[in-house]
């Protein structure tokens, strides 16, 4: 026999699952603004675990419409630089960044899960130039991936 989780012991994705479908969607919306995406994953729940959950975003982050990919983008910032950065850079990051909206039509968007802090500035502004030169089917993919990793991390850290 199947034991469910008390209100004291569920889990965020215990909550997730038994959330309101509007609760639900709004939670994915915050991950990442699709709401294609978003309905697609409230629809299949349950999810047995974050893993579970985690390939399901993915492969619904590869199944988005260049629309709705498109309208995910728009909602996207820059990534923010840590503290203490000096303001040459600010300005520096600021002009790259409008070269690239101006080039592309939307923010410029980069995962840094996996990067230092230490290391953000130069990893922002390295990516950011050689995007640049990418063409705009290349760059759709490219910001596609990078999004898909983003709504993941943020999944990741909502419902852990």
């Amino acid at each position: 026999m199947q034991t469910r989780a008390t209100p004291a012991t569920a889990t965020p994705l215990d909550r997730f699952n038994a959330a309101p479908a509007e609760e639900a969607t709004r939670t994915l919306l915050a991950c990442l603004n699709s709401p294609a995406w978003a309905h697609r994953l409230t629809a299949h729940r349950p999810y047995p675990d974050l893993t579970a959950l985690l390939a399901a975003a993915d492969e619904a982050a590869y199944d988005l419409t260049p629309e709705d990919l498109a309208e995910a983008l728009t909602a996207e910032t820059p990534p923010a630089l840590p503290e203490g950065t000096y303001a040459a850079a600010h300005t520096a990051l600021s002009a790259a960044h409008a070269a690239y909206a101006s080039r592309f039509g939307h923010a410029f968007v980069i995962s840094l899960a996996t990067v230092s802090p230490d290391e953000t500035l130069n990893h922002v502004l390295t990516a950011i130039r050689s995007r640049l030169s990418n063409d705009l089917d290349e760059e759709r993919l490219v910001a596609a991936e990078e999004l898909r990793r983003l709504a993941r991390t943020r999944l990741s850290t909502t419902l852990r």
